[in-house]
């Protein structure tokens, strides 16, 4: 071979190894211990996912792009709507609640004896719950006439009472078995009677004269005849009048009733009664055979200052009874006498019979 020809044989082998040389980072496949691009990018994206967990503690500290503020404030306005609900708090009935001075733990219970008035009018049902709710307990009403409310705390069997008959009164409390005795309200008497007024007695300004007119017509009349409020005042009228009626006597019957027992009694037989204010007009629309004949249209008419009908609350004496719940019976004075209760113990009535019920005395609403 000439000199030549060897020369150009060897210029074409460096050219193909150079061609080679020159496409090898194109063509080789990688090698399994060589990183790969996609390893690599795996490798990559494996630490954030656990850091994808404290992501919310870590997102402030990251730089802030466009579009990751807006998400930022997307992000509060949603929380704040879904922890204001959870606040119970804020609800008002519950703040209302919460905010009553209840007593702590089980509820408790007072036992109040009390006239029938009290509850025959509605008064007792209208006022009670709030001092209830206040003091996380449930009054236990015992409604009779007066002599057997206080017959009940002289024997311990109650822890308040509230009444309306003076004398009896003050004696409940100079025997011992009442202490702090407080003037609550007032209304008064009248006497109703059949339409006809057999015996004329309308407009008489004496209840006293009515009564011997009553007597003189030998006209029926329903007397409680219970010892309440109510008959301990017929009692004292008959004796102004100089009468001592007895039951089976000349149109006399003592019922041995409540008021409103002895008022449907007295509608049904055409008799004249006694009956407080309050529970007549009360009860008025269903006893269609009676009138009022003797005592004004309003407390504040009534010419016969001997019919004022006033209202004490007695708490039962712990020294005497030590059962008494003194301490709720205390609470109860304090709140029925306080400037609040007193206003709705005015309220109580005006808006279905155009005047109180009952007026209050332990302040002025």
């Amino acid at each position: 071979m000439s000199t030549f020809t060897r020369l150009a044989k060897w210029i074409g082998v460096i050219a193909l190894l150079t061609t080679t040389a020159c496409g090898t980072p194109a063509t080789p496949t990688p090698s399994a211990s060589q990183p790969s691009a996609t390893t690599t990018a795996v490798v990559a994206t494996e630490p954030p996912e656990p850091t994808a967990t404290t992501a919310p503690t870590q997102a402030p500290t990251e730089p802030a792009t466009a579009t990751s503020a807006p998400a930022t404030a997307t992000t509060a306005p949603t929380e704040a709507p879904t922890t204001a609900p959870a606040a119970t708090e804020t609800v008002a009935p519950t703040v209302a609640a919460a905010s009553l001075p209840t007593a702590a733990g089980p509820r408790g219970k007072l036992i109040l004896a009390t006239t029938t008035s009290t509850a025959d009018t509605g008064l007792l049902a209208a006022i009670l719950p709030y001092f209830e709710a206040r003091e996380n307990l449930d009054v236990q009403v015992i409604a009779v006439g007066t002599g057997q409310a206080l017959a009940i705390g002289a024997k311990g069997d109650a822890d308040v009472v509230l009444v309306h008959a003076r004398s009896q009164e003050d004696k409940f409390v100079a025997d011992g078995f009442g202490i702090d005795r407080r003037d609550v309200m007032y209304n008064d008497f009248v006497i109703v009677g059949p339409v006809s007024d057999p015996a004329g007695i309308r407009d008489l300004p004496k209840a006293k004269d009515a009564l011997a007119q009553i007597a003189a017509a030998a006209a029926p009349f329903a007397s409680r005849g219970d010892g309440s409020g109510t008959h301990t005042k017929e009692r004292s009228l008959w004796t102004a009048a100089g009468i001592t009626p007895a039951s089976g006597a000349n149109g006399y019957v003592a019922l041995g009733q409540g008021m409103g027992e002895t008022l449907t009694y007295a509608n049904e037989t055409g008799s004249y009664t006694l009956t407080d204010r309050g529970t007549w007009l009360a009860r008025q629309s269903g006893l269609t055979n009676l009138v009022l004949l003797v005592g004004g249209t309003s407390v504040k008419t009534n010419p016969d200052t001997s019919l004022y009908n006033p209202y004490g609350v007695i708490a039962v004496n712990p020294a005497k009874f030590p059962k008494a719940n003194y301490e709720k019976a205390a609470l109860f004075i304090e709140w029925i006498t306080s400037l609040s209760i007193q206003r709705r113990i005015y309220e109580f009535g005006r808006d279905l019979y155009g005047q109180s019920l009952f007026y209050p005395v332990a302040q002025t609403p």
